[in-house]
């Protein structure tokens, strides 16, 4: 069953859908893994400068001790609220964009929807590096798209 998109973003929507059907077919820990180097890439493209911070470095070794069975959902769970905090301490548009990503990469390995929620929360992330530019939206859905098929193979 397709995902919907929970936040307001400009879109491309053939794109979404293509990458909500691939989704479909991925286990919980592809799209934990798949989400974390999402998160990383929107770190990287954005210029975060909070790259180090203990909590987000802390939430990506959570995810990584669940995708080896190491860790606990509820432990990742835990992560996750740490790191959407964080969100609620700025009042940064992109820093709340950026930590929103990061927050639901990391929670995917509590419940896997929260990987479209961070797919979507990136494309938030480029909507404001860059207002009004499809062809940046179709980049980095195309980059997700292209990178969870690499995950699942």
């Amino acid at each position: 069953m397709p995902t919907q998109t929970k936040i307001k973003i400009d879109d491309a929507v053939e794109l979404r859908q293509k990458l909500d059907g691939i989704y479909d077919t991925a286990s919980q820990t592809i799209l934990a893994k798949w989400s974390i180097l999402l998160a990383k890439h929107i770190m990287d493209i954005a210029g975060f400068a909070d790259a180090e911070n203990e909590t987000i470095l802390n939430g990506f070794d959570v995810n990584e001790a669940w995708q080896n069975g190491q860790a606990r959902m509820h432990d990742v769970r835990q992560a996750g609220f740490k790191i959407h905090a964080l969100s609620k301490a700025t009042e940064d548009v992109l820093h709340i964009a950026i930590l929103r990503v990061i927050g639901q990469a990391v929670g995917t390995g509590h419940m896997r929807e929260h990987a479209m929620v961070a797919s979507d929360y990136a494309v938030k992330v480029v909507n404001i590096l860059q207002p009004d530019n499809k062809e940046a939206v179709i980049a980095e859905r195309e980059w997700q798209i292209t990178t969870l098929v690499k995950c699942l193979s």
